[in-house]
């Protein structure tokens, strides 16, 4: 066996899309290499660029999937990370939105503000022992809820392959000019798609699209409903918020989809749940439903395997993990338990040691971090 790299990321420079285009034609020469790799790859540019094209033409377009790219983002919408972050073929590092201070609008910021000094006041009633600095975090990420998912304030670092970048490029350029997307949710993501294409470095293609696959953005539903089941793959489908969509996405083993809800919901964090808050915080995030705010609730469907979904109770089960998509792993957890242990055992055994606690509680797992709340106290806190 003989290894070497015959090409690699280099910080500061930008591959011009005509060597990427080359670079794919070498890889599509490997396909059907009558000779040694050391002659397609010291072959007449004439010829890998003839092969480039055909290959272009004629559909088979993963060889185009090997030159990659890292673009920075910075000021991007919370939503546009989303969409880019579902389409799976993908690296990002993104800046928190859980502990950030945010600068959205007028209206978003006095509420955003409030609620702040709110949770901070009742956080600190509930967990007197909790130190200053974690409380204000805390505070922060409860109050986020308040955020549209189209202020721009994320910054990520997105590595994407040449192909699919054309191809995100394409389904940006459908969503745009589909007249059915009218909502008032489109109209604001079409202005989006607009300004991140107009941004974008000039990397597209003609023909590197997914027409012919009949491929389309996987951040939308497709179909109203999803059976829900569960054995060795399961489907299910729940409520949650845009900021738990953006935690659980994270998990790219798994399948993800959403749908809006024709009326609007919020979620209301626990440690306000049956106070006399609740109702506060229901008007002021009802307030400003027009701007599609991290609170508000949408229908997702999840998909995947048994085992990939033990990964992702590995990840959240925890006193670290966000609280909302901790309740709903281990409400999904429950369920899956439910379904089968009567229909099929082996899963319900494998399920089983994950349902005694916190993450530091499973099998074979042995945790690092400092603990404020302890196995016990993880999955009963409110915050």
């Amino acid at each position: 066996m003989k290894i070497k790299v015959i090409a690699s990321t280099k910080v500061g420079y930008e591959l011009p899309k005509e060597e990427a285009l080359k670079f794919s034609g070498k890889s599509a020469g490997i396909c059907y290499l009558p000779g040694t790799l050391e002659a397609l790859l010291n072959e007449p540019e004439e010829k890998t660029v003839k092969r480039a094209n055909m290959t272009l033409k004629s559909g088979h377009h993963s060889v185009f999937n090997h030159p990659t790219y890292n673009l920075s983002l910075e000021g991007i919408p919370k939503i546009l990370a989303m969409i880019l972050n579902n389409e799976k073929m993908y690296n990002t590092s993104e800046k928190s939105a859980r502990y950030t201070v945010m600068e959205p609008s007028e209206a978003e910021k006095i509420l955003y503000e409030k609620w702040t000094e709110i949770y901070k006041n009742v956080i600190s009633k509930e967990y007197p022992k909790i130190e200053e600095k974690r409380v204000k975090k805390l505070a922060q990420e409860n109050a986020r809820y308040l955020i549209s998912v189209f202020t721009p304030a994320t910054v990520m670092e997105y590595t994407v392959n040449f192909g699919q970048l054309n191809y995100i490029m394409h389904f940006c350029e459908n969503f745009i000019n589909d007249e059915t997307k009218s909502s008032n949710f489109d109209v604001k993501l079409k202005e989006v798609f607009k300004e991140f294409l107009k941004e974008l470095p000039d990397l597209h293609i003609d023909g590197l699209d997914a027409d012919v696959k009949k491929r389309q953005l996987s951040f939308f539903a497709t179909r109203e409903n999803r059976k829900e089941e569960f054995g060795e793959n399961y489907s299910t489908t729940y409520l949650a918020s845009f900021a738990e969509f953006a935690q659980a996405q994270r998990h790219r083993t798994l399948i993800y989809e959403v749908s809006l809800l024709d009326e609007p919901k919020f979620y209301v964090p626990p440690i306000i749940r049956k106070t006399e808050l609740e109702k506060e915080w229901l008007n002021d995030i009802e307030s400003l439903k027009e701007y599609y705010p991290q609170g508000m609730l949408i229908k997702i469907n999840e998909r995947g395997t048994v085992e990939n979904f033990v990964l992702k109770c590995t990840e959240r089960i925890c006193g670290s993990a966000q609280l909302e998509i901790m309740e709903q792993t281990i409400d999904t957890l429950n369920k899956y338990l439910e379904a089968t242990k009567q229909t099929n055992k082996e899963v319900y055994e494998y399920l089983l040691p994950y349902s005694k606690g916190a993450r530091c509680t499973f099998p074979g797992f042995k945790c690092t971090q400092p603990c404020v709340f302890g196995g016990a106290g993880a999955i009963n806190r409110k915050v």
